[in-house]
Formats: C-alpha cells, sequence, structure tokens
C-alpha cells in the first residue's frame, strides 16, 4: 500500500499530530491501566484493537518523521479515522469515567485535554 505523495504524507503527519494529543510516556503510562485495558473489541488473545492501536501510536510519537514508513503513514490515517469517528459519538453529561473516553486515550487522544 503506497502512502501517497509527499503532501499527503505531510498532511496525514499533521493530522495525526492534531488527533493524538497525548505524550507518548502519557499513553504508554494509560496503556497500563485497567481502564485501559477494559475497552475496546478483542483481537482474540485478550487485547483490544484500540490497546494494540495505542502501543504503535507510542512508536510512532517516538518515530522520526523522515523514518515513517508507509505502514506507518497507512496506521496514522486510521488513526486520525477512528478519532474523529468516536469525537462525533460523544455521550452526553460528564464523559469523564466512560468507556467512550477510554477508548479515545487507548488511541492517543484525551478529550479532557
Amino acid at each position: 500500500m503506497t502512502a501517497g505523495s509527499d503532501a499527503d504524507r505531510e498532511k496525514t503527519v499533521a493530522e495525526f499530530g492534531e488527533a493524538v494529543n497525548m505524550t507518548a510516556g502519557d499513553l504508554e503510562k494509560w496503556l497500563g491501566t485497567d481502564e485501559s485495558k477494559s475497552v475496546g473489541r478483542s483481537l482474540g488473545d485478550g487485547e483490544s484493537v484500540g490497546h494494540a492501536s495505542g502501543r504503535r501510536i507510542v512508536d510512532l510519537l517516538r518515530t522520526k518523521k523522515a523514518d515513517l514508513d508507509d505502514d506507518d503513514i497507512a496506521h496514522m490515517r486510521k488513526v486520525v479515522g477512528y478519532v474523529h469517528r468516536h469525537i462525533a459519538q460523544r455521550p452526553a453529561g460528564d464523559a469523564t469515567r466512560t468507556k467512550w473516553r477510554y477508548s479515545l486515550m487507548n488511541w492517543g487522544h484525551d478529550p479532557e485535554n
């Protein structure tokens, strides 16, 4: 799968930077919590899709832009799409301790930031 033109890659990296508002360290710490592990669709091995994505996002945040490959860019697009779709589904009321927020945080976005 090709990641597109240089302009497409730059746009994806910028959108990823806007969608992911947690640092690598904060996300890594979050992924170790029971709340993080309690949400999401399982991959069959006990880990959810979002939790696995969060581990990949930690790696992406620690990767130099010049070292990003096409698979990295494709995952960044997936993250941006997920975050945008999930934000649109915000529940009414206080969402601080909700599965909705926990799922978003697994994907690197804390709506409380």
